[in-house]
């Protein structure tokens, strides 16, 4: 078998050729998912970086992305595939008046040329490198992880019609989920467990300089400082990563050098998207006794 990657050492610089800041937890798994042909499933709070992994994943391999956004309802025909009923349809008809037996035209409507792939089978098809994420998969509902579960124990799809496809080549798995229902013990043992939680504050502050590299270095970490002392707080949901970036363009956009404590006030609404999170934060930030938070300087 051919591996991907040499080290996890590798996987972390070759990530971050591509701007994706690793850890030695996400550099580990992914080298060990290589090796042993295991699919990662990736759980964590939204907005921490689990779908950007997978699409950076993807552009260090050269593989090509195929992304299933799992929902609820979510079933076989939109996940796995589905018969082109019309076309079907009009080959039956144009048929009916020729010498064909009803076993030829089943046979003749029941291949390739009527069958609609959905993202898990046109992973598996694929003769070409594929990274196969599975966007969400917390969302769809029990039975639906059934259909899952023979991809990622053997690489293979059953279709009645057609028997049992194997893959042309392993897809690289990712399934993220946000944690918000318990997934199957069946799913979970199909897969290597990675967690991505919140970075640290001196990490999140060199991605914000990485993605933004117009920004200041005293910018940026006041930047990363005054999202950890949010997150702190008990709201109904926390700034992502990518909220902590557009925050960073805001305030680079608003000519802002020094985050004072009206601009962390008047734009709070770039970070927090409820405005019971953003009464909380403001009267942190101002402080129960009006002192100076960490760094946040006072205005007068």
């Amino acid at each position: 078998m051919d591996y991907r990657f040499e080290t996890p050492a590798s996987v972390s610089t070759r990530l971050r050729d591509v701007d994706y800041l690793s850890n030695e937890a996400i550099a580990g798994v992914v080298f060990l998912a290589d090796r042993l042909g295991k699919p990662i499933l990736v759980e964590g709070p939204a907005g921490t970086g689990k779908t950007q992994l997978a699409k950076s994943v993807a552009e260090i391999l050269g593989a090509r992305l195929i992304r299933l956004q799992c929902y609820e309802g979510l079933d076989e025909s939109k996940a796995l595939y589905e018969w082109n009923y019309k076309k079907q349809l009009l080959r039956i008809q144009a048929e009916r008046n020729s010498d064909s037996s009803w076993e030829d035209i089943e046979t003749d409507i029941f291949s390739d040329e009527f069958l609609l792939t959905r993202p898990l089978l046109e992973a598996i098809l694929s003769e070409d490198p594929v990274v196969l994420l599975i966007d969400e998969v917390d969302r769809v509902e029990v039975e639906t992880e059934a259909l899952l579960l023979e991809i990622l124990s053997d690489y293979q799809v059953s279709i009645p019609e057609l028997g049992t496809i194997a893959a042309r080549q392993i897809p690289m798995v990712f399934l993220t989920s946000n944690n918000t229902r318990e997934l199957s013990e069946a799913l979970k043992r199909r897969c290597l467990f990675l967690h991505i939680d919140y970075p640290d504050m001196d990490r999140e502050k060199e991605i914000v300089l990485t993605k933004i590299p117009e920004i200041t270095d005293s910018l940026a970490d006041q930047v990363a400082r005054i999202v950890r002392s949010i997150r702190q707080l008990e709201l109904k949901k926390s700034p992502s990563v990518s909220e902590t970036l557009d925050w960073a363009r805001t305030l680079l956009l608003l000519g802002v050098d020094s985050v004072t404590e009206a601009d962390a006030i008047e734009t709070l609404n770039i970070l927090l998207k409820y405005q019971s999170d953003i009464t909380k934060a403001s009267k942190e930030l101002q402080g129960d006794s009006g002192a100076k938070r960490p760094g946040v300087p006072r205005t007068s």
